[in-house]
């Protein structure tokens, strides 16, 4: 099999988006599952982030279509559109970036359609050969856009779909012979909400999603070896507490199960087709925990913790979340922070990792 250069720009990709890496346990090996374009299971939704990466249960607002399209239909705003951005993984790298824009419209009270974009700009990556000599640099980028549609089928039960197209270019031109090009695929999102708020916000949410469902993704036209989609199971509940009407406390915890095989035969894992591969994900524990609060005071300021556990195939991951919150009439501002943990060799990359998010409601809230 002729060896490529391909692999280390590859390599590097996944150690900069995969929350895996932000374990920093290096004194055992862990084979840990991975896939393609792992920048579709970073959390780019700076509110959702303050409370641990959990967004499936949780209120619905202009990030929804990032989480749970289903929720949309639910919204108190007739549309809300959203922009975030996030250094990435600064303890590591100064040019990496994650910027999302996105948002919701209610067509009635029953529907709502919504659109996303997601860029992920990996800065500069310098291509070595095996004896470390420099080849070329490249400049990784990978996006995302989807468009989606939710319709409640009762007063506590919503329904959404969503199309995404994928394109990752990680190098592009001629590596030891071989020509590579960006890379594209076509995924979609399946969700459901149920909504037991009463009428003064207290109540019961449920949340299930199935993400990244679609196509395989590969960098070369005639290769025969293409990548899997981070496909993603998830499931989450959240209730909330109202209190003297101007304090509100929402308790949630969330599970997210990644959708990829593990390769412990290279040639079984290229030959296996995408849905099958789903199937066979849930026969080793990629799963990825989280838990979370909100405190909201006359929907004008929020605070916000949250935690998030992933086992051994999903890196051992251990981060810790906090955030705030503040609202002016139809514009909000969000804020998350993620804790150090760790310190040396130990210490998590993902540390002092801080997203900045902005929604304005295009009407004002019912």
């Amino acid at each position: 099999m002729k060896k490529t250069y391909l692999f280390r720009a590859s390599i590097a990709v996944m150690l900069l988006t995969s929350a895996g890496a932000a374990s920093g346990q290096t004194t055992e090996p862990v084979n840990i599952t991975s896939s393609a374009v792992p920048f579709l299971r970073i959390p780019a939704d700076a509110r959702a982030a303050g409370m641990g990466n959990m967004g499936l249960a949780t209120s619905p607002d202009a990030n929804s279509g990032l989480w749970n399209l289903s929720k949309t239909p639910f919204a108190d705003s007739t549309g809300s559109l959203a922009v975030n951005y996030s250094p990435w993984m600064r303890d590591v790298t100064k040019d990496v970036y994650l910027l999302h824009a996105g948002g919701y419209y209610r067509l009635g009270d029953e529907q709502a359609i919504s659109a996303n974009i997601r860029y992920f700009s990996l800065g500069n990556l310098p291509l070595t050969d095996y004896n470390g000599q420099l080849i070329k640099t490249s400049y990784p980028r990978e996006m995302s856009f989807d468009i989606g549609y939710a319709r409640k089928l009762t007063d506590r039960f919503g329904i959404g779909v969503a199309f995404r197209y994928i394109h990752s270019s990680l190098v592009r031109g001629n590596l030891n012979e071989v020509r590579y090009k960006p890379a594209t695929a076509v995924a979609g999102d399946i969700s459901m909400y149920y909504s037991g708020l009463n009428e003064d916000g207290q109540g019961l949410t449920a949340g299930l999603a199935l993400s990244n469902l679609g196509s395989r993704i590969a960098y070369r036209g005639d290769s025969d070896q293409k990548e899997f989609l981070p496909a993603n199971f998830g499931l989450g509940v959240a209730y909330t507490f109202v209190m003297q009407e101007d304090h509100r406390l929402m308790l949630g915890v969330e599970g997210n199960k990644l959708m990829v095989p593990e390769m412990k035969d290279v040639k079984e894992y290229y030959e296996t087709g995408a849905m099958a591969a789903w199937f066979k994900s849930f026969s080793h524990n990629t799963w990825r925990a989280s838990g979370g609060m909100e405190y909201s005071y006359r929907n004008a300021f929020s605070a916000r913790l949250g935690y998030v556990s992933g086992n051994r195939q999903e890196g051992r991951i251990q981060e810790m979340t906090a955030g705030i919150g503040g609202r002016y009439r139809m514009v909000a501002m969000n804020l998350s922070y993620m804790v150090p943990t760790g310190s040396g060799a130990n210490r998590n990359p993902l540390s002092n990792t801080l997203r900045i998010g902005l929604t304005v409601d295009l009407a004002a809230q019912r």
